[in-house]
């Protein structure tokens, strides 16, 4: 039975048998788990006076973990939506334990009575497209790097895809077609929780894509850094922040928004929006579950509610003229 009581050993598993071998989630996924208890973990110890070996199921009491919330939002500074995140998986743990370990379902059941803080939903930041094309305009062509970073800039906002897909993209991936008039080039997208989604090339984004990678082998990643070594996604941010702050001091409207890759990805979904592309095809596009998720850039775009405005606007009548004000009318009555 003291074994079974052993924080330690539950986490184990719960981070290798649950995680990886159960529900095969992604990498990005399980690190983020891991980090939540990599932090969680410390805290418990220092508030009950313990070693982190020493530690028990009971130790993480609802009191306990509620502290652990307020200090991530008070003394780290976590957003409302990180902490929401990482009470997320200490549920999760919970309901772990409970269901392999029935005298815990009680502690399970008090860990997840703790509720998630409401947040606000921010508006989404997307770029118009002039801004995006003064970004596409800014690398130096007549540098290696600056063709290497416009061609990566290309393919996020043709894809629309996030910077760790970017980052993970292998040349096998890219089907690139031999004769772009007569067939279609395409991408195979690996997203979130392995899923994959084949997403159409612009010919110009192929063309580009075919000269970046030459010869090299099929199992080589598509982007990389100036080393020579395969680009990361914080490399990915870094690029994009970068041409960003050039672009701003041209457009000062862009230095007001905060734009990452993901802006980029949002840039793509309202701009395809606005093209007429039906929602559901935008969802396929953008590797979303739920068309729900896909909806909010529908809610978000002024141009097209502006439109759809626009369309059942109530405008003001003109009063018509009675027919004894006519002169007109009335001349040629009386000329009969």
């Amino acid at each position: 039975m003291a074994e079974t009581t052993k924080l330690g050993s539950w986490i184990r598993r719960f981070l290798l048998e649950h995680l990886v071998t159960e529900r095969n989630l992604a990498h990005n996924t399980q690190r983020s788990y891991r980090d939540t208890m990599a932090l969680l973990i410390p805290f418990i110890a220092g508030k009950v006076h313990k070693q982190i070996d020493k530690l028990d199921i009971d130790h993480v009491s609802a009191e306990n973990v509620q502290q652990f919330l307020q200090h991530l939002e008070l003394e780290r500074g976590c957003m409302l939506t990180t902490c929401n995140q990482r009470l997320a998986v200490i549920h999760a743990l919970a309901r772990f334990i409970g269901q392999h370990c029935p005298e815990y379902i009680e502690w399970s059941g008090g860990i997840r009575a703790i509720p998630f803080k409401r947040t606000f939903k921010t508006s989404i930041t997307y770029l118009e497209k002039s801004e995006i094309d003064a970004l596409l305009a800014a690398p130096d062509l007549n540098t290696a790097q600056g063709r290497r970073d416009y061609v990566l800039l290309l393919f996020l906002y043709n894809t629309g895809a996030r910077a760790d897909e970017a980052a993970q993209l292998s040349i096998d991936d890219l089907k690139l077609a031999h004769a772009p008039n007569r067939d279609h080039s395409y991408v195979k997208i690996h997203g979130k929780g392995n899923k994959q989604r084949l997403c159409p090339l612009w010919p110009h984004t192929a063309s580009k894509l075919t000269a970046s990678i030459g010869e090299r082998a099929p199992t080589e990643h598509v982007f990389l850094n100036r080393c020579g070594q395969p680009i990361t996604r914080f490399g990915i941010h870094t690029l994009v922040e970068r041409y960003v702050k050039r672009v701003s001091e041209k457009m000062p409207g862009l230095a007001a928004k905060q734009v990452s890759p993901h802006s980029i990805r949002h840039t793509t979904a309202t701009h395809l929006l606005r093209a007429g592309v039906d929602i559901n095809t935008i969802r396929a596009w953008l590797g979303h579950v739920s068309i729900d998720t896909t909806n909010v850039y529908a809610e978000t775009d002024l141009e097209m509610k502006a439109k759809a405005l626009a369309c059942c606007e109530v405008k003001e009548t003109k009063r018509t003229k009675r027919w004894r004000e006519d002169t007109g009318l009335m001349s040629f009555l009386q000329s009969l």
